[in-house]
């Protein structure tokens, strides 16, 4: 099975317990998995995990965070070509569009978007969201 990162940033806390069920959720499926949050990670050291979840909450008009994420991000587009990306977040208002942007984005990139639609949860996850990241993660590892 191949090494996964599950890299994040998170302002209230609640798309990093989504990461953390999602790694989770991956151990549990018997796969390696690195939990990283931003900015302590660099998208060069990202691009040497075979497999890469990213997870980033909405922010103002529906948008990925701008300082410390989407530099992250842009950078590492370029690094995603053929590669399984998995992408999730949390939201407190909005239909979802910054996921469908951040997908689009990332198909573009030449990734692999696992389950097309990537994994938001609205405000905190309760255990029914957790287990729902749990899933993600597992899927993700077996995909």
């Amino acid at each position: 099975m191949s090494k996964i990162a599950v890299i994040y940033w998170s302002q209230t806390g609640n798309t990093e317990m989504m990461a953390g069920a999602i790694a989770e959720g991956i151990r549990e499926a018997g796969a390696e998995c690195d939990l990283l949050s931003l900015p302590g990670v660099r998208a060069d050291q990202a691009a040497e995990y075979e497999k890469l979840a990213l997870g980033c909450p909405a922010m103002g008009a529906e948008v990925l965070e701008e300082i410390d994420f989407e530099p992250f991000f842009t950078d590492l587009e370029r690094r995603l070509g053929g590669r399984p990306v998995a992408l999730f977040g949390s939201y407190g208002w909005g239909d979802g569009q910054w996921m469908r942007d951040w997908v689009q984005r990332t198909q573009d990139a030449g990734a692999n978007v696992f389950q097309d639609q990537g994994l938001m949860i609205q405000e905190t996850p309760d255990e029914d969201g957790l287990e729902q990241c749990r899933a993600f993660g597992r899927d993700f590892a077996n995909h």
